[in-house]
């Protein structure tokens, strides 16, 4: 399991999150069937969507997604996680894959190539606060704190790795994010722009020291203080990190209802059933004709045939926004029906 940890550094003027993110770096290689590359590129992604969760989220409930716009052959990357140390992701296309670097190392920049980093933020309320920046390399650690800093305003270093071995196998991921805090003294700021010189990279830092031994490289001369997170229920005072999907059973059938009365017989017809596989994490649901059958309950557009609503099974339901169907109709619905 991967792990979390969180302090301040030079006399509190520098916040810093670091995590260990191995373990479901490798889990999502395993399910999505990645290259190495889009397993580095991945790997980066989650690793920095967990520290960011950390810097800007509030509240358990919200959630953040980094979306990867990307030019190159990996095609976009969205991942998404909370401040609970939860993580999902996938790529577009992840068997893709480039040659090496001159230096031997993965080329993530070339793979993903130009384009924007998008940052959504789910709010409590429901609200979603979306922010934009141009990719400045593809790397992701410099295209995340140019993002902290154009969008946000807050001046951070960010550091990711990741390595592979064997067959594509995940032997190493994590990261650091260090947030500069405001008036932080020019003397801490030397101080810490000389331990970033002087390292040759994160990844072969973790590597040989871990997770605590980088941060006492990285923050030496600066005090590095542990947050004590036991207070918060962690009883071993770090954030454990686990690849979670909020995909279940009962969400991938009601994806069904999207397709037509007509088009889900044609599945039972030509398959004999259907098979519903998430993009967040590859599971695959398949269902028999008798649940395909069932799910009689929608209201469609006359004309069109959008779904306008959808009881579910646990009582809520589902219903198109908005009183006019994208083909301009005006949504009528039948009297009786649940008005969730």
């Amino acid at each position: 399991m991967g792990r979390i940890l969180r302090g301040l550094a030079g006399e509190g003027h520098l916040r810093v999150v670091a995590a260990d993110t191995a373990d479901v770096v490798e889990e999502a290689r395993r399910r999505h069937g990645l290259s190495p590359t889009a397993t580095a590129a991945l790997g980066r992604a989650m690793t920095g969507a967990l520290l960011l969760a950390q810097l800007l989220l509030k509240t358990p409930k919200e959630r953040l997604t980094l979306r990867v716009e990307g030019t190159g052959p990996l095609g976009g990357m969205v991942v998404e996680a909370d401040a609970l140390g939860h993580v999902r992701g996938y790529v577009q296309n992840p068997g893709a894959e480039v040659p090496l670097r001159q230096d031997g190392k993965l080329n993530v920049g070339e793979l993903v190539g130009g384009g924007f980093l998008r940052v959504d933020r789910s709010l409590p309320n429901g609200e979603i606060y979306t922010s934009a920046v141009p990719l400045v390399s593809g790397e992701m650690a410099e295209d995340l704190a140019h993002y902290l800093w154009q969008s946000e305003q807050i001046p951070s270093a960010v550091l990711l790795g990741v390595r592979v071995k064997g067959e594509g196998e995940v032997e190493v991921a994590g990261g650091v994010a260090v947030q500069v805090m405001p008036e932080a003294p020019e003397a801490v700021l030397r101080r810490l722009e000389a331990n970033l010189g002087g390292l040759g990279g994160i990844t072969p830092l973790l590597r040989e020291r871990g997770l605590e031994g980088s941060l006492e490289v990285l923050l030496e001369g600066l005090g590095f203080a542990r947050t004590d997170l036991r207070a918060l229920g962690y009883p071993l005072n770090e954030i454990p990190v686990r690849f979670r999907c909020r995909c279940t059973r009962e969400k991938a059938l009601e994806a069904l209802v999207f397709f037509t009365p007509e088009e889900r017989e044609e599945m039972i017809v030509q398959d004999g059933g259907a098979e519903v596989v998430c993009h967040w994490c590859a599971e695959v649901y398949r269902f028999s004709p008798e649940e395909i059958r069932s799910l009689v309950a929608e209201v469609r557009c006359p004309d069109c045939g959008t779904l306008w609503l959808y009881p579910r099974a646990d009582g809520t339901v589902f219903r198109l926004e908005g009183e006019t169907c994208r083909c301009g109709r005006k949504v009528e619905l039948p009297v009786g029906r649940p008005q969730a």
